[in-house]
């Protein structure tokens, strides 16, 4: 049986898998819902199969469906790839970047290179998401997110890894705690501090733990929390005491005063742009690669005298 499935239609499936939500996928296909709906129902009679049980709330594939929406994924990268080896081989950079970005990363980087790159590069269009690194890896596998900035060694076999720069990190201390704590601090004196983390799913929870050599934190009395913002946590330390840890970057309006490094020398996260082995976008991933280089400090280069946290 000779099969005629459009582009459009693959899109249509891709797009409800993606959003699992029919209304939402024919939104971002730029589509009313019943074209949308239409269409995937038309796919589904010349196939003979239901690609989506509509009677799951959120809507799910079928077994059948999801395979045929894995290799939709495949045609529709593939297709896009042409259009990246083309643009490979024209003199202007021109094209579309979907990134994934760390959300304690996001705040302090993205103002820093966003508004010099669209000056440099006015045909590139920036499509920037902020998402935990287990859902980044996720969205990299299934061609959701083009390239991601996050923190590294990974140690993914899918992915390659490209190092931009190190961020050395500093515990973050309440003001009246400044004549009381020297600087550098020994990881053992943290042990009876209490140190406010992230919540789980974030990397820097892991490299603040690693760091202080600590576990789960000492709340106060009747009030345990965690956050996933580093500007929340910082203010938590400014008004109920305690410490946190901060990267570098999050520290440009924080007096010196008030940071400590831990331990003897300096250490680091490693901030990298990763993307999947077979990506095509050589050449937009090198601009991204120099614009995000010189938004930062050139000492930020290297990571020389010091050591990179673990994460994993």
């Amino acid at each position: 049986m000779m099969l005629n499935i459009s582009l459009t239609q693959m899109e249509y499936i891709v797009a409800v898998d993606t959003h699992r939500h029919f209304v939402t996928a024919a939104e971002h296909c730029f589509v009313t819902q019943p074209t949308l709906s239409m269409q995937i129902k038309k796919l589904e009679d010349q196939l003979g199969v239901t690609i989506f049980d509509r009677t799951k709330q959120p809507i799910i594939p079928t077994d059948a469906g999801a395979k045929i929406i894995k290799q939709a994924r495949i045609i529709l990268n593939e297709v896009e790839r042409i259009n990246d080896i083309l643009q490979e081989y024209r003199d202007t950079v021109a094209g579309e970047l979907k990134i994934g970005i760390i959300p304690t990363l996001a705040p302090y980087l993205v103002p820093r290179f966003i508004g010099n790159f669209y000056k440099a590069f006015p045909n590139v269009k920036l499509n920037i998401k902020e998402m935990l690194t287990q859902d980044i890896l996720k969205a990299l596998r299934n061609d959701s997110l083009d390239v991601a900035i996050l923190v590294t060694p990974l140690n993914e076999s899918e992915v390659e890894e490209i190092p931009l720069f190190y961020e050395e990190l500093f515990l973050y201390l309440n003001k009246n705690q400044v004549n009381k704590i020297q600087n550098p601090i020994s990881p053992e004196i943290l042990k009876g501090e209490r140190i406010w983390l992230l919540s789980e799913g974030h990397c820097f929870r892991n490299q603040m733990m690693n760091l202080c050599k600590i576990g789960k934190n000492n709340s106060l009395p009747g009030f345990d929390f965690e956050s996933g913002s580093l500007e929340t946590l910082r203010k938590i330390v400014d008004t109920e005491g305690g410490m946190t840890v901060l990267p570098e970057l999050g520290t440009d309006q924080i007096s010196e005063s008030q940071l400590r490094q831990i331990g003897h020398g300096k250490h680091y996260r490693e901030i990298s742009l990763v993307y999947t082995r077979n990506f095509a976008k050589k050449k937009l991933i090198k601009v991204l690669e120099e614009e995000l280089k010189k938004s930062v400090p050139s000492s930020m280069h290297s990571a020389e005298n010091g050591e990179i946290v673990e994460w994993k």
